[in-house]
């Protein structure tokens, strides 16, 4: 009798949910594409004028989705939520709110960066933000 191939299985938690990254990307980029819309069509009031009209709630809302897609992505069922895809995923959230602020302080009050000059003092929270979602990394790591 022929011995059959041994094979482990794979360890629960390995196996990566397609539905659940195309979600946490899908999140991300409309996200951003809420804030571009925002900036470049409905800002100035004569187009979109239900969006022109949220102000700086755009931003929030942006941003929220962004950070929602960025905590969906920290699952361990999607590549950024296991493995080496936990320490990108932290070191790139700390690194982006470090890099937030501190373009912010070096640009000043009368900076020309769209989203930068819009949120004003708000930028510290949205830095603080994507370094708060670094730490929903930093709990999956192993």
């Amino acid at each position: 009798m022929a011995d059959a191939p041994r094979t482990k299985p794979a360890p629960p938690g390995t196996s990566t949910s397609i539905v659940r990254t195309v979600l946490a990307f899908a999140l991300v980029a409309a996200g951003i594409a809420w804030m571009a819309v925002y900036i470049n069509v409905a800002q100035d009031g004569q187009q979109l004028t239900w969006m022109g009209d949220l102000g700086r709630w755009n931003f929030m809302i942006g941003l929220g989705v962004i950070f929602l897609g960025l905590i969906v992505a920290a699952h361990p069922t999607t590549p950024l939520g296991r493995g080496r895809g936990v320490i990108v995923g932290m070191l790139g959230c700390f690194l982006i709110g470090l890099v937030w602020i501190c373009v912010y302080y070096i640009a000043g009050p009368d900076n020309t960066i769209p989203v930068l000059r819009n949120l004003e003092q708000y930028n510290l929270l949205a830095g603080i933000a994507f370094m708060a979602v670094g730490f929903v990394f930093a709990t999956k790591w192993e």
